[in-house]
């Protein structure tokens, strides 16, 4: 028996993970109280026999169900016989409201964060006695770009926001032209670079490009920085920033505009 503990308040949300509940296990296996207690039935008692019956509790977490005594005389029965091996309890966050104490060592499913349809995977995932763990469906980046404008300078920021980045070699991709604006590299004494008109990308866009790094890595602490002057151009700007991952592989990075 799969138990759902929540609040009436929270229906709106939690009825939508029982009936896709119900739909893979069936209505008989799902203890809600929307068909689990009919007129006529007394409260406590289905309540009581639901947890008796009860394999896998799920308490969905939120303001209104901790502050309930109903809900709370649920929740810590559950959590008596979860103590003792008699069944799975899991909670369920629903908004930003603190977990209660007893529920600190917990492992928790994040449908405030994740949203429905992971938590529903979970759920279901912890039923089937699968693993949980999702892939992320964005990919990975430990470096990202920052753009800013300062006066009549534009700044562009690499920043490593985890890790070491060993080479610190990067393009700077415009569709202006590369003889229209000067390029200067902050806070460092010596860099190399080169300028490039007209160079092919994958997408067959043709960009003109400016190639700038240095010899020491990129850190978290040590980002990596370069000002466009555009005095002269002010419709001027840098549309990708691309990092150097190999000996001749280039890389796009996130761009993000700074205002």
């Amino acid at each position: 028996m799969i138990f759902l503990s929540h609040n009436w308040k929270d229906k709106p949300v939690v009825e939508q993970v029982a009936l896709r509940l119900r739909k893979i296990f069936g209505q008989n296996n799902v203890f809600y109280d929307s068909w689990s207690i009919q007129p006529g039935d007394g409260i406590i008692d289905k309540m009581n026999e639901g947890l008796s019956n009860c394999q896998y509790f799920f308490f969905f977490v939120s303001a209104n169900s901790v502050s309930s005594s109903m809900v709370k005389m649920e929740w810590q029965n559950a959590i008596f016989k979860a103590a003792q091996n008699a069944i799975k309890f899991i909670p369920i966050r629903m908004d930003n409201s603190p977990m209660p104490i007893l529920l600190t060592q917990s492992l928790y499913i994040d449908l405030y964060s994740q949203g429905i349809e992971v938590a529903v995977r979970q759920i279901v995932d912890v039923i089937q006695g699968n693993n949980t763990y999702q892939t992320p469906t964005t990919q990975f980046h430990n470096l990202v770009a920052e753009k800013q404008h300062i006066g009549n300078k534009l700044r562009i920021t690499c920043r490593a926001l985890h890790f070491l980045e060993p080479i610190s070699s990067f393009l700077f991709c415009t569709l202006n032209d590369t003889k229209d604006v000067t390029v200067e590299v902050l806070n460092e004494t010596m860099h190399i670079g080169g300028d490039q008109n007209g160079v092919p990308l994958n997408s067959g866009l043709k960009v003109n490009t400016f190639m700038r790094g240095v010899e020491h890595g990129t850190t978290p602490d040590m980002p990596f920085i370069v000002e466009f002057d555009i005095s002269k151009v002010p419709d001027f700007d840098i549309i990708m920033v691309m990092h150097k991952s190999s000996h001749e592989r280039f890389d796009a990075i996130p761009l993000k505009i700074i205002r």
